[in-house]
């Protein structure tokens, strides 16, 4: 189990814009646009660009410095969603709160000049994180951070009630099942088990998992299964964040949803029901294990 560093989701971000933008061979790549365009120092960037070197996606100049590769994948981008350009900065902060390295309240000012933004820049993070439910701009000055699961006691309830409620919305006499969502899920869980749960950030991990759950409680018609679900997403986001990936792990929860989605396209409400209590009982044990490092 490891956590993506800053310099590898830098390199993950640095080669899908590559593909996107079809950079062409031979464009020098200089760690100061890159740092600008990334928003992140120096460092990590030269970490990232050796990175790429190693997987072919660039190659050293003679002169200095690195370029894009003839040897590159071309291969057309995943169905996966690409990392926001903030995504370092942002994660940074997720790391900084979970550790209590950032207290409940801030001004933008000390968080400018804690990650080295400017005020648009600071402004784009803190709309993301807005929209996710975890801060929140308090009146007249400051902003501050919502309640999170901070317990292995809470972390667990969660899940049972996870447990508790996602089958049952399938069965819901409302249910209509959403086809196009649930392709496009399928999609990106396809993606991740053809590989990019080997590179996914733990944002993009979360948001692509609970973007698939959160579709399917929709189909159920049931306004309160939805809500009681997207507020405790909410809730365990950071706590998500916090925890080391296991890839492994990951990659097989990705397949689960896979058989999840192709028993609801094949019209097969009960097994999917069964299959889902399953699915979440076999996550909140690997999970639950992972928590004893948190406060009871």
């Amino acid at each position: 189990m490891s956590r993506v560093s800053l310099a590898e989701q830098l390199a993950n971000n640095a080669e899908l814009w590559l593909r996107q933008d079809n950079v062409a061979e031979g464009t020098a790549l200089p760690e100061r646009s890159l740092a600008t365009r990334f928003r992140v120092s120096r460092s990590p960037v030269r970490e990232a660009l050796q990175i790429l070197a190693q997987r072919g996606v660039i190659v050293a100049r003679p002169e200095g410095g690195y370029a894009v590769s003839a040897a590159r994948d071309n291969a057309n981008e995943p169905a996966l969603p690409p990392a926001d350009e903030d995504e370092p900065i942002y994660l940074k902060i997720a790391e900084d709160r979970l550790s209590g390295a950032l207290p409940e309240r801030v001004t933008e000012n000390e968080l400018m000049r804690r990650y080295g933004l400017t005020r648009s820049q600071l402004g784009d993070v803190l709309r993301r994180i807005t929209q996710e439910g975890w801060i929140e701009r308090l009146p007249g000055h400051g902003w501050q951070f919502l309640p999170i699961l901070n317990s292995s006691a809470a972390y667990d309830q969660g899940y049972r009630m996870r447990i508790l409620l996602e089958p049952a919305g399938l069965l819901e006499p409302t249910y209509r099942l959403d086809r196009e969502g649930l392709v496009k899920c399928r999609a990106e869980q396809q993606a991740l088990v053809d590989g990019a749960v080997e590179w996914a950030s733990p944002a993009q991990l979360f948001d692509a998992n609970t973007r698939l759950h959160e579709i399917i409680a929709t189909s159920s018609g049931n306004v309160f299964i939805l809500e009681a679900l997207r507020r405790l997403n909410r809730l365990r986001r950071l706590m998500e964040y916090g925890k080391a990936v296991n890839r492994s792990a990951a990659a097989l929860r990705c397949k689960e949803h896979l058989t999840l989605i192709d028993l609801l396209l094949t019209d097969q409400r009960d097994a999917a029901a069964d299959f889902m209590r399953l699915h979440l009982r076999d996550a909140a044990r690997e999970k639950s294990a992972k928590q004893s490092g948190l406060s009871a």
